[in-house]
């Protein structure tokens, strides 16, 4: 199966983070997400999903985002961290 232009665009942003920031991913069910195995060897990452009729699990991605976003705000350019940065935003 081909890598849909959306896994394309995930894919390009995920690889230029630091190793650390994407060991793994954990995605809801969504069909931009299809692509999963051309992600996971084309960046050496781990890639999860939530459970089919398991909401909950989707509560704690978007609880887990909301709380990383109080250290790394969309305005912050995590492209430019390094890996001393986000270890430091991990513990803080």
């Amino acid at each position: 199966m081909p890598v849909s232009p959306r896994g394309g665009k995930i894919m390009k942003a995920i690889k230029e983070l630091p190793h650390v920031a994407r060991r793994s991913i954990t995605f809801d069910r969504g069909t931009e997400f299809v692509s999963w195995p051309h992600l996971q060897a084309e960046i050496g990452t781990q890639t999860w999903f939530c459970d089919p009729s398991s909401p909950w699990q989707k509560g704690t991605v978007k609880n887990t985002n909301r709380r990383a976003r109080r250290w790394l705000p969309r305005k912050r350019d995590i492209r430019r961290m390094t890996d001393h940065d986000i270890k430091k935003s991990v513990t803080a």
